[in-house]
């Protein structure tokens, strides 16, 4: 029986140290478990706040290049404006100055054609005069002249000013709803 106690207490012994290196091992397991998850971890922080901080860069970068493009637009869209100013502005010139042109040139063919004398030359003389002045003031001034006129006009004589528009809204209240 002594040798059945030796072999028991030996295979006790065995056990309990298989069980104490079975505890080291799970327990340096654990540990080095731990430093993995606590490096792990570090590692996807570190990657996070540099993506955050590269995310932070991009969006300043896109607002940035968005504000210059908006810039950009802007200056072109001024530009293109200021070009189709110009441009309106020279082809109502140059229709206003068509328009006194062909004035003038109706007054000259009038005068041309019409008797020169009598009642009807008299009549036809003085409408070639009116059409002839008329568009010489109409090609000499343009439509920056004639408004600055106008303006003038309008100042010297507020009353008649005033009923003429009220007349001319009537009558094209009038017009308009028939």
């Amino acid at each position: 029986m002594a040798t059945t106690n030796t072999t028991s207490q030996q295979a006790k012994g065995s056990v309990s140290s298989g069980v104490d290196k079975v505890k080291d091992a799970v327990q340096s397991g654990a540990d080095k478990s731990k430093d993995m998850a606590s490096t792990a971890a570090d590692a996807v922080k570190s990657a996070a706040s540099y993506g955050i901080d590269k995310a932070a860069d991009l969006a300043h970068s896109a607002g940035h290049a968005a504000s210059q493009a908006a810039n950009t637009a802007g200056q072109y869209a001024g530009q293109a404006a200021n070009a189709a100013g110009q441009y309106a502005s020279g082809a109502a010139n140059a229709a206003t100055s068509s328009v006194g042109s062909g004035m003038e040139s109706l007054g000259h063919t009038l005068r041309d054609s019409a008797p020169h004398s009598g009642m009807l030359g008299s009549a036809a003389s003085t409408v070639a005069n009116t059409l002839e002045q008329g568009g010489r003031y109409i090609r000499e001034e343009g439509l920056g002249g004639m408004a600055e006129d106008v303006t003038a006009a309008i100042r010297r004589n507020p009353l008649p000013a005033v009923l003429c528009a009220v007349a001319v809204g009537f009558l094209l209240a009038r017009a308009t709803r028939s």
